[in-house]
């Protein structure tokens, strides 16, 4: 059936889908700025002062060129984006697939321990994730390890994506979260484990927070660790062991 509006035809926009002409350098070009600069500057800014404070400007000015010197290798701030978040995606250590040997159990952990450290590592990743379509060729790269992992475990087709959510949206909340909570602590200029003390001591004096409070503490000496890091690493591991044994027992629950 043909389309009958604009919006049916209209292609999801990406920057990956884009074909733009090859780049020939203008007279007027500011040398030495090329793509690989421009996007590794945003990348800095990014972590340095956050999404909401990122314009062209304040990138034009951190290169030392104009606006529109920015522009003449990417079209839109969007596009720029986009490739700032690829690149980082391109960080993450993935399986070696020529590796037979490792179990799938441990690609997964590793697979969700780099996107566990890509997201705390790069706060504004988690809000790029859910605003573009992610067809990068370092997102298609985590997002193929992800699902030779995940057909490893032995899940059949149709519970695959179920398996891949079930890890994958973990640890993007776990991590967003604990991103957050980071950069709190820094805005705050205090290191993670100091400002976490403060809170505890400000609760503490509080008698509508007794109950919560020794319930909490309680749990806390349970679970051990001398720092929030450790708290963290100790409760992002048995969380991923949840989902791998939630993982097993559907895998061999029989089919409906």
């Amino acid at each position: 059936m043909a389309a009958t509006d604009g919006r049916a035809r209209k292609r999801p926009n990406s920057v990956w889908l884009a074909e733009r002409p090859p780049l020939k350098r203008r007279a007027d070009q500011p040398a030495g700025l090329d793509l690989d600069k421009i996007v590794a500057a945003t990348v800095r800014l990014l972590d340095a002062e956050g999404l909401s404070k990122f314009s062209m400007r304040r990138l034009a000015a951190e290169l030392g060129v104009t606006a529109m010197s920015v522009y003449w290798y990417v079209d839109t701030k969007d596009d720029l984006l986009e490739l700032a978040l690829d690149s980082v995606m391109g960080e993450m250590q993935l399986p070696d697939e020529a590796d037979t040997d490792r179990d799938w159990r441990d690609h997964l952990r590793s697979l969700a321990g780099e996107y566990r450290t890509l997201l705390t590592g790069h706060a504004w990743v988690a809000r790029l994730l859910g605003t573009y379509i992610n067809v990068g060729p370092h997102s298609i790269a985590f997002s193929n390890a992800s699902l030779r992992v995940m057909k490893e475990s032995g899940l059949s087709l149709q519970q695959i994506t179920g398996g891949l959510s079930a890890v994958f949206q973990f640890v993007y909340g776990f991590a967003t979260i604990e991103g957050l909570f980071n950069d709190r602590c820094a805005e705050a200029g205090l290191p993670v484990d100091e400002y976490f003390q403060q809170v505890m001591t400000a609760v503490s004096s509080r008698p509508e927070f007794a109950e919560t409070l020794e319930n909490t503490t309680r749990v806390m000496e349970a679970r051990g660790g001398t720092t929030v890091r450790e708290m963290r690493d100790r409760d992002f591991a048995f969380a991923l062991d949840l989902q791998i044994a939630g993982i097993e027992a559907m895998r061999d629950r029989p089919a409906d």
